[in-house]
């Protein structure tokens, strides 16, 4: 070819017609390199520099969709030097940047299920599609839908003007109506055999998954039944066992063997394990008891046991008396709440600290002092002792709060000289739980299991993950552990260190910090009506059995909640062209830190909308009005930090954009989009 220019990239000799480009002889060839303005529509833009290359003879950065090579030039496109000044072009686009690439339920979520999605579903009633979305990351959506604190609701932008949407509703629903139908693409077995010690709901995870990933798996339980403490920990008002016992007989379907009364150390042999299975996984949970740090608190129960043998049909006490419950988590509510149905008349909660900084969820709460249950607030335990009449008295002081601790809450200190006793039939310690470690397993110095926080290795082919790791968490993020457990096993035999993806999430703040007019409506029919409430068996009922206390959603119910949902995710997050190299190149939103421009929507066509706080200012869209429509409708305003895109003379698009949306096509981050989805 006359003329024709030679010059390398990254050490290879390749040939460019004149008026080539570096980026389009790079593409060319197959070397990819990012960009976020360019566009071969238009006429160059050269806004966005996340295209870079670096000449070595120079040591300049030249943005590489719009220079030129020269005859023996050498130029860089992926050196860590060249890397960094992409991922400072990223930092730099992010810092400006707010558009909610997920939706704050998703990103809430533990386990991150795809939450929007799964309510759009259930908004349009296919309650199967529902549930497949959710399973892809809850494999129990009977049980979590059931115990679930709701970590989605928290943070549902509906809060900002009122109730959230009843999220895990949908869950419970979808499960309900079709788990015992529903069955995965299971792969034929790969040969290759996993053992998972402990069957809660970690180590059911970790099994589901493993399973799904084409392994051979067999669970062993130190209890006469599976669950962990699914089963032996949660009230049956809470979490049927019939429930439970039907979603686990679905990890039988699946191939997954069980077998009961095997505990680790006694009698099971992780040397045994580990030489007759490819991997083992430990998921043996919190079972030892927190200390009240008393004199005398051997005379007390521990909770975990109490909710234990009531779950084993072991309770012979029957009614437990006047009854005291220490703590104020959710196990001292459980302990709480099933002394009441145990027939006590006369249960009361201490706890050291306000009721604003108990751990307990406000739900559970609020439904034990519904049931009767009395509580004493800045009450600490000093000794229990039994009196001649075979009573208990339990010694308290009273306490207020100082500074703040670690943990950011403030300190409850003695009032001194406030000491006081009270007498009590059944005294319950609900102060926490922690792992009971077999020998031989390496434990970190809060006492857990000791893992890699990539992969949850702990060493040679021994892995671990759920409550034994984490301590006392929650079921659901048990579950999440279960699954990365599982990815880390896969990618250890498949030779390959399994690290988690990053995800670059882009957010518009927490809801209090939102304002209704800041929130963007992206669907026709979003229902300004009230939440759902949830439908409760009679107070009677439930003080004196233990039947479910909460009925499921109607699907009708249901589906009236998903027309409450603003979906507000960014519409373009699953093509985003900026998240796409974010994430690639590691670039963080947070890396330059600033008030980001409030410059709201413009939301006055129909249906169309320009997010503002999305554009990053490349021009993409003014270009493809001007030079492929012909039309001029765009332009860029002001200049440097303040500059925005806007019709010509403030107005909004004509009507007839509607029929074209070639600049809502073309915008490479949803700045512009359709404004509203089925």
């Amino acid at each position: 070819m006359p003329n024709e220019i030679k010059f390398k990239i990254d050490g290879r000799e390749f040939t460019a017609a004149p008026g080539e480009t570096i980026l389009e002889v790079a593409t060319r060839n197959g070397i990819s390199i990012p960009t976020l303005c360019h566009n071969q529509k238009i006429s160059r833009t050269t806004s966005c520099f996340v295209c870079v290359v670096k000449d070595k003879r120079t040591g300049k950065f030249l943005p590489s969709c719009s220079a030129c090579p020269a005859n023996g030039q050498e130029v860089e496109s992926s050196s860590d030097e060249v890397r960094d000044m992409r991922r400072t072009a990223l930092n730099l686009l992010l810092s400006e940047h707010a558009g909610d690439c997920e939706a704050p339920c998703t990103v809430a979520c533990p386990a991150h299920a795809q939450v929007e999605e799964y309510v759009r579903a259930g908004r349009r009633g296919d309650f199967k599609k529902s549930l497949k979305i959710i399973k892809e990351r809850i494999p129990l959506p009977l049980s979590i839908s059931r115990v679930c604190p709701r970590f989605c609701e928290k943070e549902c932008r509906r809060n900002v003007y009122g109730k959230p949407v009843a999220i895990n509703d949908f869950k419970r629903l979808a499960a309900d109506l079709y788990y015992d139908e529903y069955m995965e693409d299971i792969p034929v077995e790969n040969g290759r055999r996993i053992a998972v010690v402990g069957a809660g709901p970690a180590g059911l995870s970790a099994a589901y998954f493993l399973r799904r990933l084409g392994y051979r798996v067999k669970m062993f339980e130190k209890m006469p039944k599976a669950g962990g403490m699914l089963r032996y920990g949660i009230p049956e008002y809470r979490l049927p066992k019939a429930i439970l016992d039907r979603e686990i007989a679905h990890f039988f379907k699946m191939g997954i063997e069980l077998e009961c009364n095997r505990q680790l150390g006694l009698n099971l042999s992780l040397d045994v394990l580990k030489s007759e299975y490819d991997a083992v996984a430990v998921t043996i949970g919190c079972w030892k008891a927190g200390s009240m740090r008393c004199a005398g608190e051997e005379l007390a129960l521990q909770g975990i046991k109490f909710l234990e043998r009531i779950a084993a049909n072991d309770w012979t006490g029957n009614n437990p008396g006047k009854t005291i419950v220490v703590g104020g988590g959710n196990t001292a509510m459980d302990c709480l709440r099933t002394s009441v149905r145990l027939g006590s008349d006369d249960v009361t909660c201490f706890y050291r600290r306000s009721e604003e900084q108990m751990p307990a969820e406000k739900l559970e709460i609020h439904e034990a002092k519904e049931e009767g249950v009395k509580f004493e607030f800045l009450v600490a335990p000093v000794k229990l002792v039994r009196n001649d009449a075979g009573k208990l008295v339990l010694t308290c002081q009273r306490m207020e709060l100082g500074e703040p601790d670690a943990s950011g809450r403030r300190k409850p200190v003695p009032v001194p000289g406030s000491e006081f006793d009270v007498e009590a039939d059944t005294v319950i310690a609900a102060i926490g739980q922690a792992t009971d470690a077999p020998p031989g397993l390496a434990v970190n110095r809060f006492g857990d299991l000791d893992v890699c926080e990539h992969t949850y290795r702990m060493s040679d082919n021994v892995f671990a993950a759920g409550d034994c790791v984490t301590g006392a968490a929650t079921v659901v993020e048990g579950v999440a552990g279960g699954r990365i457990i599982a990815l880390g096993i896969d990618g250890f035999l498949s030779g390959r260190e399994y690290r988690p993806e990053p995800v670059v999430n882009v957010s518009r703040g927490h809801w209090q910090s939102l304002r209704k007019e800041d929130l963007v409506f992206l669907r026709q029919d979003v229902s300004e009506a009230d939440r759902v409430p949830q439908r409760l068996i009679p107070i009677a009922e439930r003080t004196s059995t233990f039947h479910e206390v909460a009925a499921t959603f109607t699907p009708e119910e249901v589906q009236s909640e998903g027309k409450r949902c603003i979906e507000c995710s960014c519409t373009a997050k699953g093509d985003c062209k900026l998240r796409q190299h974010s994430q690639e190149y590691g670039a963080d939103p947070e890396a330059y830190k600033g008030a980001r421009l409030q410059q709201g929507y413009d939301n006055r066509h129909p249906v169309i909308i320009h997010d503002r706080m999305k554009c990053i200012k490349c021009g993409t869209c003014v270009k493809i009005c001007a030079e492929v429509v012909n039309k001029n409708l765009l332009s860029q305003k002001y200049r440097g930090f303040a500059t925005k895109v806007e019709g010509l003379f403030g107005r909004t698009l004509p009507d007839s954009c509607a029929e074209c949306g070639a600049c809502v096509e073309e915008c490479p981050v949803g700045a512009l989009d359709w404004r509203f989805k089925a």
